[in-house]
């Protein structure tokens, strides 16, 4: 009796952990057919979440959001909660280093050959941990010149928004990207002095005296894109550093102003793809990754957004205007020389911020 009653009970167990199992594989396929997906406004067009779905059977639900929720989000739930986000390529490493909420990229996984070379190495550069990387760079904006040909015909670099006879003519943002190009323009290199504070207060203090001798030749420090635009459409400014989006913009008026990449190298930000620490789709993470970067995907995007995008061979999908904008602003030999931003050491935007207010100050 005692036998029978063990064997029924062993076989009840078995039996148990059998539903048990099928269960947690039924719930396993039930998420694996969801990807929880945290990003930025435009970045995932319905459009695309459709023929995603359409193709892979997997539901992409999205959260709308921006770096610091990113990392707010994923911090309370220690990596969990979605299973891809798209923070900036200079907000990962010291956040994987405090909190451990990214998983490395197995970039075996991902179909590299659609990337941009200069661009994937400089996401693997600056989202490197012991060793490991945590992005894979989805899109970019760049900082450059906005020029009027017929008024302006000289400037090329920076440093050219300085020269004097351009007085009261120029117009540029009192911001870090003004300090960071002016410092490449007289030829600092501002990102490897970042482990230095000496070094760069030192390049600081130069630059801000440069920028306090041109004071003469600005005709005003432009604060939103609205102001900067009119003073360009009016011809009241003739030069302006600025982004790509409103050189272009202002290209379409009028032939004579467009954006021009600096000699020294335009200065771009990337938002990428990273995976959390906890994602329950990782696969579908993949999937959505090489998916999105599909060239033709990839110019649906950019043809809405304006956005560069990582796919190098979405040139060849885009709208005649935009991709005439690319071809002549962003063309491959532009992009290699570009200097993406890395991640910033804790206290250079305070130092930076003084420079910034006594330049501001200064007569």
């Amino acid at each position: 009796m005692k036998k029978i009653l063990a064997l029924s009970l062993l076989l009840l167990l078995a039996f148990s952990l059998s539903l048990y199992a099928r269960g947690g594989q039924e719930e396993a396929e039930a998420e694996n057919k969801v990807l929880r997906l945290i990003t930025w406004s435009g970045y995932a067009p319905k459009q695309l979440i459709d023929k995603f779905t359409e193709e892979t059977g997997i539901e992409v639900e999205v959260t709308l959001s921006n770096n610091e929720e990113m990392i707010s989000k994923l911090r309370a739930t220690r990596g969990g909660g979605f299973d891809l986000a798209q923070p900036s390529q200079d907000r990962i490493s010291s956040v994987v280093e405090q909190y451990g909420i990214y998983q490395p990229i197995d970039y075996s996984k991902v179909d590299t050959d659609q990337l941009d070379p200069s661009l994937l190495n400089a996401v693997k550069k600056n989202t490197m941990v012991d060793g490991e990387s945590y992005g894979v760079p989805h899109v970019y904006g760049t900082s450059g010149l906005i020029v009027n040909k017929a008024k302006a015909p000289d400037v090329k670099d920076y440093d050219d928004l300085l020269d004097p006879k351009y007085r009261g003519r120029v117009s540029y943002r009192l911001k870090r990207p003004t300090l960071i190009g002016m410092g490449f323009a007289f030829g600092y290199d501002p990102f490897e002095l970042y482990n230095d504070p000496d070094a760069y207060q030192d390049f600081l203090d130069d630059i801000a005296e440069k920028l306090i001798e041109g004071k003469p030749v600005v005709r005003n420090y432009w604060t939103n894109g609205d102001q900067l635009l009119e003073s360009m459409r009016s011809e009241e400014v003739w030069a302006a550093m600025a982004w790509e989006q409103a050189g272009w913009k202002l290209h379409a008026e009028n032939p004579n102003i467009d954006y021009l990449a600096p000699e020294s190298g335009a200065l771009a930000w990337v938002d990428t793809f990273t995976i959390p620490a906890k994602s329950k789709n990782v696969e579908g993470a993949y999937k959505w990754i090489n998916f999105i970067l599909r060239p033709e995907n990839a110019a649906v995007f950019t043809n809405a957004e304006k956005y560069g995008t990582a796919s190098k061979d979405a040139v060849q999908y885009l709208d005649a205007e935009t991709k005439a904008n690319f071809e002549r602003g962003l063309p491959p030999e532009v992009l290699a020389e570009i200097h993406w931003y890395p991640p910033v050491p804790p206290g250079l935007e305070e130092m930076e911020g003084k420079v910034l207010d006594r330049i501001n100050a200064a007569n």
